[in-house]
């Protein structure tokens, strides 16, 4: 749910070549907060995927060992980042697996993002990263997902309705993720 200060409508756009070096620089303000604390960290979503049209929202994933509640928020507040207080911004469901999680939004007036603390070992973890990777490799799903995201977007601006109608149809598109990485021989590595 977005704080008063973003955006309500999904709005997506053509791919940006900038976005790849915007996530650059919001990793490496977050790799200095968190002073080492992370084992990784990813640029994930669809601003990850060239070519791809997206919301104007980079989505980062910072994996880390294990999840430190107070710590974590601590360490991103003192940047700006809001914690997301929804529960589903806490944990969330990827292949079957529940896995904890924490979202935060960037500080108000920043450049629009999405931080993901991801517990390295997660299912969820792994699920943004087939994500990006699935993408990136199939030229026909991500040309489908892309018109796909700017006719829900048209149809459904509303920011939360939007989300909810695109969960469905991305856990579509990962099962043809999983394919292609047991094909692939690929790895969350």
């Amino acid at each position: 749910m977005p704080f008063p200060d973003e955006r309500q409508q999904a709005e997506v756009i053509d791919y940006q070549p900038q976005w790849p070096t915007e996530f650059a620089r919001l990793a490496g303000q977050l790799s200095e907060a968190l002073d080492g604390r992370s084992a990784a960290i990813d640029h994930v979503g669809s601003t990850s995927v060239a070519g791809l049209p997206a919301k104007d929202c980079i989505d980062v994933q910072i994996r880390v060992e294990s999840l430190d509640e107070v710590k974590d928020v601590t360490l991103l507040a003192a940047l700006g980042f809001r914690c997301r207080p929804e529960p589903w911004n806490r944990s969330e469901v990827s292949a079957g697996v529940h896995c904890r999680k924490l979202v935060f939004a960037p500080p108000a007036g920043a450049r629009p993002c999405n931080v993901h603390l991801r517990e390295s070992d997660g299912q969820n973890a792994r699920y943004a990263l087939l994500f990006r990777d699935f993408l990136r490799a199939d030229e026909l799903s991500r040309r489908a997902w892309g018109t796909f995201k700017r006719r829900l977007a048209t149809s459904v601006p509303d920011l939360m309705a939007y989300g909810q109608i695109k969960a469905p149809a991305t856990d579509i598109l990962m099962a043809a993720a999983e394919s292609w990485a047991a094909d692939s021989g690929w790895s969350a590595v």
